[in-house]
């Protein structure tokens, strides 16, 4: 399994944060504070499901303070419940949204680049994360 001390965890996680972060547009919340990949799966996942486990988790937690802080801790915990890829790709689904959330450049407008990007977070889904939440 892979733990908390795995390098390429590390590596990993920061590719994962670059590539949701990559060409976001900036949008900043009612009271100014700049948005994340955090809000962006957040609005897509609550387009297609009642609540996802995932989101209640880590909203729950209080000493997450920032969005960055609660996309981190939400890719963790999809890592260690097997529910990356099909979380992306609820929220991957809907083409405007991602004209809303992203410019031209983002993989994830391109359908080639997408479904790539979701072959290679399904692989895995064959992977056990132990991983502290």
């Amino acid at each position: 399994p892979v733990t908390d001390g795995s390098r390429e965890l590390h590596s990993l996680c920061a590719q994962l944060e670059f590539l949701l972060q990559f060409d976001l547009k900036e949008k900043r919340s009612f009271f100014g504070q700049r948005k994340d990949y955090w809000d962006f799966l957040c609005q897509g996942l609550a387009r297609h499901r009642q609540e996802h486990e995932g989101i209640r988790f880590v909203t729950s937690l209080d000493k997450l303070k920032t969005p960055v802080g609660r996309g981190r801790a939400f890719l963790r915990y999809c890592l260690v419940h097997r529910q990356l890829a099909e979380s992306l790709q609820l929220c991957l689904l809907d083409p405007e949204s991602l004209r809303e959330w992203y410019y031209a450049r983002s993989p994830f407008l391109s359908p080639q680049r997408r479904a790539e990007i979701l072959g290679t977070l399904y692989e895995l889904d064959g992977i056990t994360f132990h991983l502290a939440l």
